[in-house]
């Protein structure tokens, strides 16, 4: 924690417990004590001499770690799973795993892949998860039948989706494969809606039969094999700090 105080929640997310809205709901629930004390108001401050507990286990300032993970298909985005469904979690070192609270960062769906920021920097996945900054994601993307300029238009225009226009989007058409009927393109957007990609594509008339998140704020899946991960270069961690 920081010497001057501040808020509750902002705290934990520091110290790695999880994302800053994943604390509030801890605090909310009762979940987390100061100096001994439950604590269920979300505007509560604390400085760096107080303790905080969280279900009885004081806490402990960790080494903030910043990992980009090529997620592979058939994954579920989650720490825990009541279906016992692999985890991108369990692609990760378990000692790892053992020494500091670790979560992902956003959302990839189960049979999307790529890249997949991964870190217990709680207030950085706060940032990039509730900014309403634009923050540019690049996905390559295959899809059923050969994608036509009009259709392309659209995309770049934006898609209603939910009674909403979607923002606009840039698009460039990689290939065309006529022979199997599909078209490989490359997508890029500044939204996180769900499913937000395949939905566009759904509703302009090109179903999505391959999908890869490429970039994250900057950051790709160069030298990394699917289902590895690398530690995130310092200007990789300053840019998206940035963001």
């Amino acid at each position: 924690m920081i010497d001057n105080k501040e808020r509750l929640q902002k705290a934990m997310a520091s110290c790695g417990v999880a994302s800053r809205r994943k604390c509030e709901e801890l605090i909310v629930a009762g979940r987390v004590k100061v100096n001994g004390n439950k604590v269920t108001e979300l505007g509560f401050k604390v400085s760096k001499r107080d303790d905080i507990e969280v279900d009885g286990k004081l806490l402990q300032k960790e080494e903030l770690v910043y990992l980009v993970m090529y997620k592979p298909t058939g994954y579920l985005t989650a720490v825990s799973d009541k279906l016992g469904r692999r985890l991108v979690m369990d692609l990760l070192p378990k000692e790892l795993l053992k020494t500091h609270r670790l979560f992902p960062v956003g959302r990839l769906d189960y049979d999307t892949s790529g890249v997949l920021l991964i870190t217990n920097d709680g207030e950085l996945s706060y940032r990039l998860t509730r900014s309403s900054k634009e923050i540019e994601k690049v996905y390559q993307v295959r899809v059923d039948g050969i994608l036509t300029q009009d259709a392309v238009n659209q995309l770049m225009r934006g898609v209603l989706l939910d009674g909403k226009m979607t923002k606009r989007a840039k698009v460039d058409i990689i290939s065309l494969d006529r022979k199997n009927n599909s078209s490989l393109i490359s997508l890029t957007i500044t939204e996180g809606r769900n499913r937000q990609v395949r939905r566009m594509c759904e509703a302009i008339g090109f179903p999505v039969k391959k999908l890869k998140r490429t970039s994250f704020g900057g950051v790709n899946l160069d030298g990394l094999a699917m289902g590895e991960t690398r530690v995130l270069k310092p200007h990789e961690i300053k840019v998206l700090y940035s963001l």
